[in-house]
């Protein structure tokens, strides 16, 4: 999850969504975000994986309860990057790999 989902979780999910078996979903945690996060997509998740702590904390808000139950991870990763740039890729690939297997490059 990021803040409007139009770069780095939109990346991770087009990159990953479908491979290896991985059913991905991205959303934003601001209200004028391409997908706004909700409860649904909370209770869909196995775990979720957060860019900033800053959008853990918001959605800590307003989904406590729904949070609670899941694996939450924070990435780190800042907004610095272009939807889709390679070095955003690799970033994600490194922080992500002990979660689950990568496609192949």
């Amino acid at each position: 999850m990021c803040s409007r989902n139009r770069r780095r979780s939109l990346t991770a999910q087009h990159v990953l969504d479908g491979q290896n078996g991985l059913e991905v979903r991205s959303a934003g945690t601001q209200p004028g975000a391409r997908v706004v996060l909700s409860a649904g997509l909370i209770g869909w998740a196995d775990v979720i994986f957060w860019m900033e702590k800053s959008h853990l904390n918001r959605a800590r808000l307003r989904f406590g309860e729904e949070l609670s139950e899941k694996e939450n991870v924070v990435l780190h990763i800042p907004d610095d990057y272009e939807y889709g740039q390679i070095e955003l890729i690799e970033e994600l690939r490194a922080k992500t790999e002990d979660y689950f297997e990568w496609p192949d490059e």
